[in-house]
């Protein structure tokens, strides 16, 4: 196993008209902004998919406009995690993997499955979820992430099901919702939402520093010194993990300054 993983820095999405002239070229096509985008970061968080089904045809575009190396992040639906009993979500869940989600090859990285603010952890009906998502598809493994953002999920038993799923949770560094970073299976998934917009690079520098210093301590197996911990007398084996890393704010102009300004420092 390689001593570092692979550590990748993004944004949510990438048609926001704000980023017209902040961050995309004035005059621009608009055809061409995922080509931009994908030159100037790692990785992207496709948001649209969680509204709406997407087409294999419109999957092979993307993983065509952007360059080698380069890994989306694809969210799984709505119809599958907006529902009161998860272990129903089996259909939704079929249907979004029958879309063509692997037309993106090897450009496809993490599903990440996110839930409401208000649903709350339920071990039994949690796990029954868990058992649903397929573990590979198309010959191509297949990773899930899942983010969770109610408090009740900050408990050791919830951590010790995703281990028996080698499903990693999202650490969110939000104002509301929990952060959980204890590391489970060979990737972190981190979305950091503070960003503010009045300050060029969303994030003043030195938290950046921190967060390079974060993502770098990910990368090599560490568990970072000051993050919360839902289950902190389990010692993790350390081992190399690859880094998912999304700036994600309330209004995100800055959003792309930031993830350029991470990579810039996690690159040194």
């Amino acid at each position: 196993m390689a001593k570092e993983g692979k550590i990748r820095v993004g944004i949510g999405g990438w048609t926001f008209e704000p980023w017209r002239g902040t961050f995309y070229p004035k005059g621009l096509a608009h055809a061409r902004e995922l080509e931009y985008a994908s030159a100037h970061l790692t990785t992207i968080e496709i948001n649209g998919t969680f509204y709406r089904t997407q087409t294999a045809s419109t999957f092979a575009k993307w993983a065509k406009e952007t360059p080698d190396g380069f890994v989306f992040s694809v969210k799984g639906p709505r119809y599958a995690v907006n529902r009161r009993v998860l272990a129903e979500a089996g259909d939704p869940i079929t249907w979004f993997f029958d879309s063509g989600v692997t037309e993106l090859g090897d450009k496809l990285g993490p599903i990440l499955w996110q839930f409401a603010p208000t649903k709350k952890f339920d071990a039994a009906d949690f796990g029954k979820f868990l058992e649903l998502l397929p573990r590979q598809l198309d010959g191509r493994k297949l990773r899930h992430a899942v983010e969770v953002r109610h408090s009740s999920f900050c408990v050791p038993q919830f951590v010790a099901l995703l281990r028996q799923f080698n499903t990693p949770v999202v650490f969110a560094d939000h104002h509301t919702y929990p952060a959980i970073a204890d590391p489970i299976g060979d990737f972190v998934y981190a979305r950091l939402q503070k960003g503010d917009d009045k300050i060029a690079t969303a994030y003043p520098s030195q938290a950046l520093d921190a967060w390079a210093q974060c993502a770098r301590g990910w990368a090599r197996g560490l568990v970072p010194d000051g993050l919360p911990l839902s289950d902190p007398a389990y010692a993790p084996k350390k081992a190399a993990r690859d880094v998912f890393v999304y700036f994600i704010h309330e209004a995100k102009v800055r959003a792309p300054a930031a993830a350029m300004a991470l990579i810039e420092r996690v690159d040194k």
